[in-house]
């Protein structure tokens, strides 16, 4: 904790990692606001003083931005290739936050309307000078549908062929998917 930093506030970040562990370790549903309270060393009445509730903790613990490359600042034909390798960087080295997220949002309504409203606010501003203009939210859906599908099978799932996939095999043949969406 620096001079200007209030000591709360110090407390507030402990809270946050700590729950984007428990949330990630065991998803939305199964993490208890004590089990939180238990990893970040703190009484539980502390997580509700400074969040509020369960929900209120989970959208500041798990805050999350896509930060997509600017397509435009990419050949028209490597889009699609650039996109998957992003993406599968985002998941590889993006800590627990996208993974406790996904959990979350297959069986939480709250986390479902967040993880949609990375993706409506942040994939369709990317791809918005890409293809038809008319067709942008259906292209970021059928982005969307195989990303996450891809996220799912490798690391929510867990299917063994999902997780020994090469990137660069990921990257050449969802790449070709994507770059259809994005051309279209």
């Amino acid at each position: 904790m620096t001079k200007s930093q209030p000591r709360s506030q110090a407390t507030r970040e402990r809270i946050a990692a700590a729950a984007r562990l428990v949330f990630a370790r065991v998803g939305y549903e199964r993490a208890t606001i004590r089990a939180i309270a238990d990893e970040a060393d703190i009484h539980a009445s502390m997580v509700m003083r400074y969040h509020g509730s369960k929900e209120a903790l989970f959208a500041t613990a798990v805050p999350f931005d896509l930060r997509l490359p600017n397509l435009d600042e990419i050949p028209v034909d490597q889009r699609g290739v650039t996109l998957v390798r992003h993406f599968w960087d985002r998941w590889e080295n993006g800590g627990e936050e996208l993974p406790a997220l996904l959990r979350a949002a297959v069986s939480q309504e709250a986390a479902r309307a967040r993880m949609t409203a990375i993706f409506e606010q942040q994939l369709v501003a990317a791809i918005s000078r890409t293809g038809d203009p008319a067709t942008v939210p259906a292209r970021a859906a059928l982005i969307a549908s195989q990303m996450l599908g891809l996220a799912l099978t490798r690391y929510v799932l867990a299917f063994e062929p999902a997780q020994n996939l090469d990137r660069d095999f990921v990257a050449k043949h969802l790449g070709a998917s994507i770059q259809a969406y994005l051309d279209a």
